[in-house]
């Protein structure tokens, strides 16, 4: 079950482990991306085959998109009955997915297991905490979010610490967007000398005071370091909304969402990254590149133990430009741990579904 396009990548590496180990695969978008740039160039660039269902639902409030993704997953589900239900992250589909097939007594397994920033405030909290208690198979990326299941009474035999599929991706697509990536070239930047942001959480779009000093911040920063802003579109229409769009485009250079392949040029190619979404935390981190996280908390305590990343005490323009100028000052850290595996996440997944982990001593083997 897909429905947002950090979803599409991790099914991409995911979809082609369930192959290998010979397990059928039906895969359904609900269409909570539905932008082509948000969508359709995910698949071809991640030959990720086409959905065999694809609801389109998208918009609406949380209630409305997650009430409209129920019902209509229940009946594809109650036409297909499958023998598993498989998904993704902490969105509005996952949510929507994980109930239906919970009701209807099918097995949920849920990727990216464990994960909390510990603000209920946040609906992907929300999301993954009821995702988390409904689901038989766990599977967690890092050793952090196997305790956080731990501490909430989740049974041990139900969570498998895999690593993280989205190291998997880092790995295989890589070296691809470097030969492949004209982004850079397009957008006239030179590699190391620009800063990579995104903003697209609903608790900084929806709250004009936050999505202010974001961007007030950011566009202090640009008058020293250009800064490359891919605009998602709620992001876009919310600064139209607000009369916004016109000042900020003349600090900063905000682009159309742009495909994975080119993102992750940009990801690798930039002297840092400043966001408000989980994934990119990581994938700062895959490619060696510092971090701001754009938010109070973060699910990726790991990242900010490890010094690779850092949250906002407040959120206001001050606080936003002085955080990325410190990290951009600083020297990435010479050590770099092993957090989330050893790039074979996806196909751990695979066997542990298809039974083919169990070694001679009838245990299962699924640690990293």
């Amino acid at each position: 079950m897909v429905g947002a396009r950090p979803q599409f990548v991790k099914a991409a590496v995911v979809s082609r482990a369930l192959s290998t180990c010979h397990l059928e695969e039906i895969l359904v978008h609900t269409g909570q991306h539905y932008d082509p740039n948000m969508s359709d160039v995910f698949f071809e660039e991640l030959e990720l085959c086409a959905p065999d269902y694809s609801l389109g639902i998208s918009g609406g409030s949380h209630g409305m998109q997650t009430g409209r993704m129920l019902e209509a997953i229940e009946k594809v589900m109650i036409d297909v009955k499958p023998d598993l239900c498989l998904v993704y992250g902490d969105t509005n589909s996952t949510l929507a997915a994980a109930l239906a097939a919970a009701k209807l007594h099918i097995p949920v397994a849920h990727v990216e297991a464990g994960l909390r920033s510990f603000d209920r405030r946040m609906p992907e909290e929300i999301n993954r905490l009821l995702v988390d208690h409904v689901s038989d198979y766990l599977f967690a990326p890092t050793a952090v979010s196997v305790r956080n299941l731990q501490r909430e009474g989740v049974d041990a035999s139900k969570i498998h610490l895999v690593g993280d599929v989205m190291y998997d991706v880092a790995l295989y697509y890589g070296e691809k967007a470097e030969r492949t990536g004209r982004i850079l070239e397009t957008l006239g930047l030179e590699p190391g000398r620009f800063i990579l942001a995104t903003v697209h959480r609903a608790e900084n779009t929806d709250n004009r005071t936050n999505l202010e000093a974001i961007f007030s911040g950011l566009a202090e920063v640009a008058t020293s370091v250009p800064v490359v802003v891919p605009l998602h579109p709620r992001t876009r229409a919310v600064l139209v909304k607000y009369g916004l769009l016109d000042r900020y485009e003349r600090a900063l250079t905000l682009i159309d969402p742009v495909g994975y392949l080119d993102m992750l040029q940009l990801q690798r190619n930039a002297c840092l990254i400043a966001t408000d979404s989980g994934g990119l935390q990581k994938e700062a981190f895959f490619h060696g590149k510092l971090c701001v996280t754009l938010r109070l908390q973060t699910e990726w305590v790991e990242l900010v133990e490890a010094g690779w990343n850092c949250t906002l005490h407040e959120l206001s323009a001050t606080v936003v430009s002085m955080a990325i100028r410190q990290q951009l000052e600083r020297t990435p850290p010479s050590f770099k741990p092993a957090l989330y595996g050893d790039g074979n996440a996806a196909l751990k997944i695979a066997q542990i579904l298809s039974g083919t982990t169990f070694g001679t001593d009838g245990q299962s083997h699924d640690e990293v």
